[in-house]
């Protein structure tokens, strides 16, 4: 348990990282996506759209 407490809090720093570098409109267009994703029936082919945008 205390490695997936490591791994998910490493996780969040990377996040927090992220987030912290971005503007506020990039920050929103991703906040958005991740709404998007959600909210979504088809998560999947969401997060392969997101993947293909950002290769």
């Amino acid at each position: 348990m205390n490695n997936n407490m490591n791994k998910n809090n490493m996780d969040m720093a990377t996040l927090m990282s992220l987030l912290a570098k971005m503007d506020k409109k990039e920050l929103e267009k991703n906040l958005n996506k991740v709404s998007q994703i959600l909210k979504s029936n088809d998560a999947n082919s969401i997060i392969d759209n997101i993947k293909k945008k950002n290769i």
